[in-house]
């Protein structure tokens, strides 16, 4: 295998460890969003937690092993990334805490006060977390102030601009939803139809985002189509990814929440295909000189790490895959709450 061969297929095994990140904690992040809106009772709100409570933590294996894979394949890349968006990335982590301790301490006490104190911050957690995901995304998809040496010369405030904004507003929506149809599927009675009932708004609300996304990206971040434009092939990534939108509802009304949620993930996986292709082949496009930007070639580790990383891959992921589908298949089916239960 071919030195080039071996940087695209790294490339390629990071969007999918990305994707399944965005996959699995979506739904997570999203169960999160609407769980101070859709559960009215203590009984309920237990129940929203526990649907995501044996699942959220291995979910982020998914976000750690991307973080490991980028720093030994392209360590450039690692570094820019991280110290571009180091206070966005120490307050991302801050959430993701924030989620797990709002988890595990929410029912120690049996108190109202205490217990709306962990309520809120689960709410506030994954909310937030959701955004930053997508204003980091944003960033990258319309270039950054990338100096010699790949310094960023940006500043946080400089990171909110109303692009990366909307592509946040765009990740909330799309996660709340991807979390309502998660939900539609692990609860029953009364519960479950007010989220049946939240389902349809909310794909409404998704559905206005992703248009002015897709109208704004494709006004503001002229380049995000180049890839397209000169391989016509890849149409079918924004074909299939509006179509999966489409049937999202097609399938709910058709009564098969679980064809709706594997479209929920496609569109996921569909957006993260896009934005691949929007990049490549560059990890972080310089507004200040293209000549600064971060590109697979210039990012890239020796060919002899390549190597010897995709071996190691070939070993681990295997057993991230299975992990993930023994504990899916151990918790399914609706939620319970049990004396284990948070």
């Amino acid at each position: 295998m071919s030195y080039e061969t071996l940087t695209f297929v790294w490339f390629v095994l990071l969007g999918v460890l990305l994707c399944g990140y965005a996959i699995l904690d979506g739904f997570d992040l999203g169960v999160g969003i609407l769980h101070p809106f859709l559960a009215k009772t203590d009984q309920e709100r237990r129940l929203v937690m526990n649907s995501i409570g044996p699942l959220w933590d291995g979910n982020e294996v998914w976000l750690v092993t991307f973080g490991g894979a980028l720093f030994a394949a392209f360590p450039v890349a690692y570094a820019t990334v991280f110290s571009s968006f180091y206070l966005a990335f120490y307050l991302l982590l801050t959430c993701l805490i924030g989620r797990a301790v709002s988890l595990e301490f929410r029912s120690k006490v049996h108190s109202p006060t205490w217990r709306r104190l962990w309520d809120f911050g689960f709410f506030l957690s994954s909310i937030s977390a959701a955004m930053l995901l997508g204003v980091a995304g944003g960033n990258v998809m319309q270039g950054m102030q990338l100096g010699p040496k790949y310094q960023y010369e940006g500043s946080l405030l400089s990171q909110l601009g109303w692009y990366p904004l909307m592509i946040g507003l765009l990740t909330v929506s799309l996660f709340a939803l991807h979390g309502a149809i998660y939900l539609y599927l692990k609860t029953e009675h009364e519960l479950q139809s007010r989220v049946r009932s939240a389902i349809t708004p909310l794909f409404y609300v998704f559905a206005g985002m992703y248009l002015l996304a897709t109208l704004a990206t494709w006004w503001h971040v002229p380049h995000a189509t180049e890839n397209i434009a000169n391989y016509p092939i890849l149409w079918i990534v924004p074909i299939l990814n509006a179509l999966a939108v489409l049937n999202i509802p097609r399938a709910m009304h058709l009564g098969k929440p679980a064809y709706a949620f594997f479209s929920s993930a496609m569109v996921i996986l569909a957006l993260a295909s896009l934005f691949s292709v929007a990049i490549y082949p560059n990890f972080m496009l310089s507004t200040i000189d293209p000549a600064y930007s971060i590109t697979l070639d210039n990012a890239r580790s020796s060919e002899g790490t390549l190597k010897i990383m995709l071996i190691i891959a070939g070993l681990g992921m295997p057993c991230v895959l299975s992990y993930t589908i023994v504990i899916y298949w151990i918790f399914r089916g609706k939620v319970r709450i049990d004396p284990n239960s948070y």
